[in-house]
Order: C-alpha cells, then sequence, then structure tokens
C-alpha cells in the first residue's frame, strides 16, 4: 500500500502541471516550485520550528500556538507551511512566522529533501493532514512530532478494519494535542496513549480587541448591520429573500469566500440598487447604500464588530462550515447553513440556542426577520455565544505547558 500511495502521488505531482488551468491551481504548482529557492534562506546558525497548516483555517487554529512559542523563545526561526494557495496567499507576510511557504509534494525525494533543508527541532501539525512520507521521515529523522487540536470521528479510516497502516502514522507522534473527549476515546481505543485534551486552540484567537475600520463607520452609520461572512454561491442563494425584505434600518456586508471576478459579478447583478463593492468605490459612497460586498481579503474579523446579526457562509453547501468563533466572540447571533455535523462548536452552539441552523431561503428569510424584530433577543443569543467562547479558553496554555519543555 505504502508504494501504491507513493506511486499516486508521483503522478499528481507530474499530471497537476499539465492540467492545472485556474489560478489556483497554477499557484499550488508555482509555489512548489518556488519554496526551494525560499528554504535556502533559513539562516543556518538558527534553530527551526515547523508549523504545517491545510489552509487558511487551520493557520488561525494554529496561530495562537505559534505566536506563543515565538514569544517564549525568539531565539528561533519559524517556518510556516501550506498545503492549499488560499492560506498561503492571505498569510504569506502576516509577519508571526520568519518564512511562509507551501509543504512539498509527499514523494519520498521531496520529503527528505525538505527536512534535510529544514533540519526543524520540532513539527506542529494543525488538525489534520496526515502524509504518510512525511510523518515517516520525521520519525526516521528522530525530529518530535506534535498534533495541534486534533479532531477525530469514527468513520475516519484511522477505526476501521483496514486502517492499520494509518494507525501506526498516529504512533509517530511524539503527543496529540485534540479538542475534546470523544476525540482521546477513538484514539485511545486504538492504541495510541500519548494524548491528552487541550481544547480548542481557536478559542484563544479570538475575541481580542480589534483595530476599528474607518469605512464600516461610514457604511453602518446609525444603522444595523448583518455580516455575513465567507460566502459560497449556494449560501447567497438563500440570502437574497432576506436581503430583499431588509428593513430600512438595517444593512448587509457581504464577504465572499472566493474572489472569482464572474462570481462577484453574478452576485452583484441580485443585489437591491445601490449596493457596492468594496474595492471599486471611494468609502465616502458606502454611506447609505443597502449592501456592500467586501471584495478583498484580511478583514473579515473585523467586521464582525460592527455586526447586529451574522450569517457564516460554508454550511449550505459541502465546502464546509467557516469559523462562527469569530462573531460568537463579538456577542452577535448566528444563522448557518444545513451541514454542520463535523464542526462541534456549531453543534454545541445550536443546542444552547446562540446559532440557529437553516435548509431553504424561506426558512432564512423567516429565522432573521424575528432576530431582527426582537432587540432582547439578540442580546439573550449573544450574550450565549460570547459566554461561550470565554468558557473554552485555555487550549493553548495546555499545549504549551508541553511543547515548552522540548524546546
Amino acid at each position: 500500500m505504502a508504494f501504491l500511495y507513493s506511486l499516486a502521488v508521483a503522478v499528481a505531482k507530474a499530471m497537476t502541471p499539465v492540467v492545472a488551468k485556474s489560478a489556483k491551481t497554477k499557484a499550488f504548482v508555482a509555489g512548489r516550485k518556488a519554496l526551494w529557492t525560499q528554504l535556502k534562506g533559513i539562516p543556518q546558525n538558527k534553530k527551526v520550528v515547523w508549523m504545517h497548516c491545510a489552509s487558511l483555517g487551520e493557520y488561525e487554529q494554529g496561530l495562537p500556538v505559534l505566536t506563543a512559542l515565538k514569544n517564549n523563545h525568539p531565539e528561533y526561526f519559524y517556518l510556516v507551511t501550506f498545503f492549499s494557495p488560499s492560506g498561503y496567499e492571505v498569510r504569506k507576510n502576516h509577519g508571526i512566522a520568519d518564512l511562509a511557504t507551501y509543504l512539498p509534494w509527499d514523494t519520498k525525494a521531496d520529503v527528505k529533501r525538505f527536512i534535510a533543508l529544514v533540519n526543524p527541532v520540532m513539527a506542529l501539525l494543525v488538525k489534520y493532514e496526515f502524509w504518510p512520507n512525511l510523518i515517516r521521515e520525521l520519525q526516521r529523522k528522530e525530529v518530535p512530532l506534535y498534533l495541534i487540536a486534533g479532531l477525530f470521528r469514527q468513520n475516519q479510516r484511522f477505526f476501521k478494519p483496514w486502517g492499520n497502516g494509518q494507525r501506526k502514522l498516529l504512533r509517530e507522534f511524539a503527543h496529540l494535542f485534540v479538542q475534546n473527549e470523544a476525540s482521546l476515546k477513538l484514539l485511545q481505543s486504538i492504541g495510541v496513549q500519548q494524548v491528552s485534551v487541550s481544547g480548542d486552540t481557536r478559542f484563544d484567537r479570538v475575541g481580542a480587541a480589534k483595530q476599528p475600520l474607518a469605512f464600516m463607520d461610514t457604511f453602518v452609520g446609525a444603522r444595523k448591520c448583518i455580516v455575513a461572512g465567507s460566502t459560497w454561491p449556494e449560501d447567497e442563494a438563500i440570502l437574497l429573500e432576506a436581503i430583499r425584505h431588509t428593513p430600512k434600518d438595517w444593512c448587509w456586508l457581504i464577504a465572499p469566500h472566493e474572489m472569482h471576478e464572474a462570481k462577484l459579478n453574478h452576485l452583484m447583478a441580485q443585489l437591491p440598487k445601490g449596493s457596492l463593492r468594496y474595492t471599486q468605490y471611494e468609502e465616502e459612497a458606502f454611506n447609505g447604500c443597502p449592501v456592500l460586498v467586501l471584495d478583498t481579503v484580511g478583514m473579515l474579523s473585523r467586521c464582525y464588530p460592527y455586526a447586529s446579526l451574522a450569517y457564516v457562509g460554508g454550511g449550505m453547501g459541502t465546502s464546509g462550515l467557516h469559523n462562527i468563533l469569530e462573531p460568537a466572540a463579538e456577542g452577535v447571533p448566528i444563522v448557518i447553513g444545513k451541514n454542520y455535523d463535523t464542526f462541534p462548536e456549531a453543534k454545541d452552539l445550536i443546542a444552547l440556542g446562540g446559532v440557529f441552523s437553516v435548509a431553504t431561503a424561506d426558512a432564512c428569510s423567516k429565522q432573521l426577520s424575528i432576530l431582527q424584530e426582537n432587540d432582547a433577543l439578540r442580546e439573550e443569543k449573544g450574550s450565549t455565544n460570547k459566554n461561550y467562547v470565554r468558557t473554552n479558553q485555555g487550549a493553548t496554555a495546555k499545549t504549551l505547558s508541553l511543547l515548552n519543555q522540548h524546546l
């Protein structure tokens, strides 16, 4: 199986540049060519701590740990790698990591070359990303490997009768920090004992004071605002009815997850007259416009403090629900789509009553209308969300208590 896996990866590596047509895939290919030159810039006199994230969501999950490690041990060189361009392009110049680049293909040759160039004293994988050849090479080079904020489910391959090879990978970790007791029990059931419950590090990331945004002050003014964050076309389709029936003293900020020009134009064509795109107008024009489309990245979390309600995207399709903790930390009631079963925080907050799941445009419009019309209800549900975030903070400190022992 290991041979077939390596063969499949090698074929994918050879074919991807040939079939790459989208900008995202081309960036995926170009980034993996450039990484070897980037890695040569790592100072030879510094020890390297390396953190890998699949994409932007995992980066946000690992960032509290990365920041704390750098504050406690500034003498190390901190490398962050991404699998996806959507994570790398947004955070390549973030400033916390000394270098951000791509993860190489998981071929034996590329992995050996990568580890030889980086020579990390510690490797951190965030949530998932269990690349077999990479994990085996780290074990061969005796590099301690840790999983940050892991989350496991019964239907994963580790827990299937045919998953023995995958289970062996988990035993190569020095320690696995997991988000909940269910993950702990699943791992212990297959003989993985070097595991502890730390919680979700994202709770430590959200809720910090944010710099205000002048354009949001101008846009919202004296109105109340619904912030629809990280939306996909499936989400936008169920929001249109609610947008058309928005009271005069309310406005919408929509932050699409992807910035494809054709999709943005399609969205704008369906919005009420006077709706604007952020990048195409000066700030003064936003005053009084019904819907502002935030067609840029990196500012969504700073928009949630202006929200009286939030809709978080990803749940109407299969891409995965996006971060509901940012608006929850701001004390905002939240509406999401129908697909959220693999997101514990969504299940928790639905049970507590601060998050509402909808499956249709009609249900979405009705739920938002109920919340818009009742100030006391919004306050109650928002407080529920804010208290939930506060109660679950502390995962970073639990994680660092062990990591600091190995630096």
